[in-house]
């Protein structure tokens, strides 16, 4: 019924407690999880997750905050994307919020996962933070439109969703939207078209209300399924079909 579009499982603290997590997302009727890459040498572990059930699907990337790790080639992660679990690239993106310039190096892996998508054919993932305007900006140039993907963990402007969107990209909304202070994002949440919407995790991060401040995990994307239930007056079971149907779509899994 829901699917985790983005989480974490590799990390430690989930994956040692893997098939917990799994029995917890069949009691929330969480169908499906997709477990995000964030180095290269993480990549290995994040397959062998994904390969441990049916249910779980992998990325591969860089993610932009990460500076003393291995640089991804195109031809690289177009060689790791060939394997049947990886249906993404990345994360990847720009991230200037605890790192000051020169950034170019993110800026030109950036850029090199654009290409890969682009190549491989899979979609990619974006993480953009106090970068938005570069982040649309080099989309624009290197064509990610014609790879598409999803701007996950959204929490920038209506501006920037819609420019994401007129890119063929999808905004995701994790657990943040469900905290009280976060009215801004909730404003940008009913405007968006559930055409155009994903729901994720990020765990182990940013668990949901009514679990904020714990280890966040798949089983708790039902509540910003709520969450955005509520923002768009229609029924939970519309945002979880929706969003569903998106994520499957996106990602190319029959």
């Amino acid at each position: 019924m829901y699917v985790d579009s983005h989480c974490h499982l590799s990390f430690p603290e989930l994956q040692e407690d893997l098939q917990g997590i799994l029995a917890r997302m069949r009691e929330a009727k969480v169908d499906a999880a997709l477990n995000v890459c964030t180095t290269l040498p993480e990549f290995p572990s994040v397959l062998a997750v994904a390969e441990q059930a049916g249910n779980l699907y992998a990325s591969v990337g860089v993610h932009p905050d990460y500076t003393e790790t291995p640089e991804p080639t195109v031809e690289h992660l177009v060689e790791l994307a060939r394997h049947p679990k990886v249906v993404a690239i990345g994360e990847t993106g720009l991230d200037y919020y605890r790192l000051a310039e020169p950034l170019e190096w993110q800026r030109d892996r950036f850029r090199v996962h654009i290409r890969a998508a682009r190549a491989s054919g899979k979609p990619l993932i974006v993480h953009t933070r106090a970068a938005s305007e570069d982040t649309i900006r080099i989309m624009r140039e290197e064509g990610a439109d014609r790879a598409g993907g999803v701007m996950h963990c959204f929490t920038e402007s209506l501006e920037v969703a819609r420019a994401a969107m007129e890119l063929g990209f999808h905004i995701s909304f994790s657990g943040i939207v469900t905290f009280k202070n976060a009215r801004d994002l909730q404003a940008v949440a009913q405007a968006v078209p559930l055409a155009h919407m994903l729901i994720e995790t990020d765990a182990p991060y940013l668990a949901p209300v009514p679990h904020r401040g714990r280890r966040n995990e798949p089983s708790f994307v039902p509540h910003v399924a709520a969450k955005l239930a509520e923002l768009h007056g229609v029924a939970v079971e519309r945002i979880a079909e929706q969003t569903t149907a998106n994520f499957y779509r996106l990602f190319n899994i029959l």
